[in-house]
C-alpha cells in the first residue's frame, strides 16, 4: 500500500528546514493533499510536539499513508481523512497551521482560491498557512523547469500549471492571510510562501 513519490523524497528535508521558524510550538498542523504521506511523515520525525493531521481526497493516497504511519507509529501523526480543499467541511478541522506542498500546480486554480479562502477560517490569529511549489513571479518568463513543467502539464490538462505568485498573495489578503514569507527553495523555480492570519480587530473603546 505504501507509495513514493521523488519529488516528496528530494524537498521534504528542505521544506522542514524552511518550515521551522514558522511553525508554532505546539498545537495540530493540518496538511491538505499530503500525498504519498512521505512530507508528513518526516515532520512528525522532526516536529514531535506538534501533531500532523494528514489529508487527501484520494483513497490510494489515504492508503499509502496509513501505511507509513503504521510502520513509523509516530505517536504525533494522525490518521489520514478525507479532505477536498473545495469542500464545506473546514470548520470540522480547528487547527494551528495548514500545510499545501507540491499541491497547485497539479489543481485547478480554484483550488488555489479555496485554500486561502478556507484556511482563513480555521487558523488562529497569527497562525500559519505555508504553500509550496513551483511558482513565478508576475512578468518573469518561464525559463528551464518551470517552462517544461508547464508545458507537461497544460498538455495534460489546460486547468492545470504553474501558478504566480502575486496572484495567490492577492487571494490570500482578500482574506485576511498577508504574506509572512517568500522563499526560494533548492529545487529549480520552487518557492515557499508563508502566510498568516491577521490578528481580530480590537472592538472599539467604550
Amino acid at each position: 500500500m505504501k507509495r513514493t513519490a521523488a519529488a516528496a523524497l528530494r524537498n521534504r528535508a528542505a521544506i522542514a528546514d524552511a518550515l521551522a521558524p514558522f511553525l508554532p510550538a505546539t498545537g495540530t498542523v493540518l496538511e491538505l493533499g499530503s500525498g504519498t504521506g512521505e512530507h508528513a511523515l518526516l515532520f512528525a520525525a522532526r516536529f514531535p510536539a506538534l501533531r500532523f493531521q494528514p489529508s487527501d481526497p484520494d483513497p490510494a493516497a489515504r492508503a499509502s499513508i496509513a501505511a507509513w504511519a503504521a510502520e513509523a507509529r509516530h505517536p504525533n501523526l494522525l490518521p489520514p481523512v478525507e479532505y477536498d480543499v473545495r469542500g464545506r467541511t473546514w470548520r470540522l478541522f480547528p487547527v494551528d497551521a495548514v500545510l499545501c506542498l507540491n499541491v497547485l500546480h497539479v489543481a485547478p486554480a480554484e483550488c488555489a482560491r479555496a485554500l486561502v479562502a478556507g484556511s482563513a477560517t480555521v487558523l488562529p490569529p497569527g497562525g500559519p498557512l505555508a504553500v509550496y511549489a513551483p511558482l513565478v513571479h508576475r512578468g518573469a518568463p518561464l525559463t528551464g523547469r518551470l517552462a517544461r513543467l508547464e508545458a507537461k502539464l497544460r498538455a495534460h490538462d489546460p486547468r492545470l500549471g504553474v501558478r504566480e505568485v502575486e496572484a495567490l498573495v492577492e487571494d490570500a489578503g482578500r482574506h485576511g492571510l498577508a504574506l509572512a514569507a517568500d522563499l526560494a527553495m533548492p529545487e529549480e523555480g520552487d518557492r515557499l510562501l508563508v502566510f498568516r492570519r491577521a490578528p481580530s480587530p480590537s472592538p472599539p473603546r467604550a
